[in-house]
């Protein structure tokens, strides 16, 4: 009887893990109908391979949540499968009829109170509230947020003594008249600097964390210090002036055009 009920047992945990990773999931964003689904998919191991699952597999807190179901799936279903089979081996004819039933009887008990949206509701609530509470749990996508795809991007720039931009400050630099925001700098003695001031001095060793477009970035960070670093400087702030004066003429359109 141990081993039958180590199958309900781990049937139940089944259950309750698979919930709560249908609560962290519809936590960043993701609808219940389909945060049940992707999670019960995952834990089973079935697999997906729905326009869904690519949002999944996308977001960072999501495709963790996933990997783990995948974990604790793979060893849940192999223990309760090795219970079962040594359960009933083990057993006589008139026995394993009744370790049948006891064990039909409990998952049919599970089963109810599985789709009981009383439970449901009570049982969703208080793993919102505990992970609230208790973690500090990410949702957020940061790519998504940053629109991280087709050219922009976030970089970090190792700040060398003949790299254009050592010795001078984010003023003297003019980054932004380029396009790029300097979102941090990361001391060389360890310290950090969050969204840096105008006056903030980048020095040798620094290592700035950076928001642009990639090709933007790629030059930035093979710039020469001296008079060809600041031609290069001005090149970009020009490229930069014509792209935004490009973006506000097909925005002033697509307003005449609704208008």
């Amino acid at each position: 009887m141990v081993a039958l009920a180590t199958v309900v047992i781990v049937v139940l945990l089944s259950l309750i893990v698979t919930r709560v990773a249908t609560v962290v999931l519809t936590l960043t964003g993701v609808s219940w109908e389909s945060a049940r689904f992707q999670a019960r998919s995952a834990f089973s191991g079935v697999g997906f391979t729905t326009s869904e699952a690519e949002s999944i597999v996308g977001h960072p807190v999501r495709r963790r949540v996933v990997m783990a179901l995948m974990l604790l799936g793979s060893a849940g279903l192999i223990a309760a499968i090795s219970s079962l089979a040594v359960s009933f081996s083990r057993a006589g004819g008139e026995e394993r009829l009744q370790r049948l039933g006891v064990l039909v009887g409990a998952l049919v008990v599970i089963f109810l109170i599985a789709r009981s949206p009383v439970v449901d509701r009570v049982f969703s609530r208080l793993v919102r509230r505990l992970l609230r509470r208790y973690t500090e749990l990410d949702v957020r996508d940061y790519a998504s947020l940053l629109e991280l795809s087709g050219q922009w991007a976030v970089a970090e720039l190792r700040v060398k003594p003949e790299d254009w931009v050592a010795g001078r400050t984010l003023a003297e630099l003019g980054l932004r008249e380029e396009g790029i925001a300097v979102l941090g700098v990361h001391r060389a003695d360890g310290g950090y600097v969050g969204v840096p001031v105008a006056d903030t001095v980048v020095r040798d060793g620094d290592r700035l964390l950076l928001y642009g477009t990639g090709d933007g970035l790629a030059e930035l960070d093979a710039r020469p210090a001296g008079e060809e670093g600041d031609r290069r400087h001005d090149d970009a702030v020009r490229s930069h002036h014509r792209v935004v004066v490009e973006q506000a003429a097909t925005e002033a359109a697509a307003t005449g055009s609704w208008g």
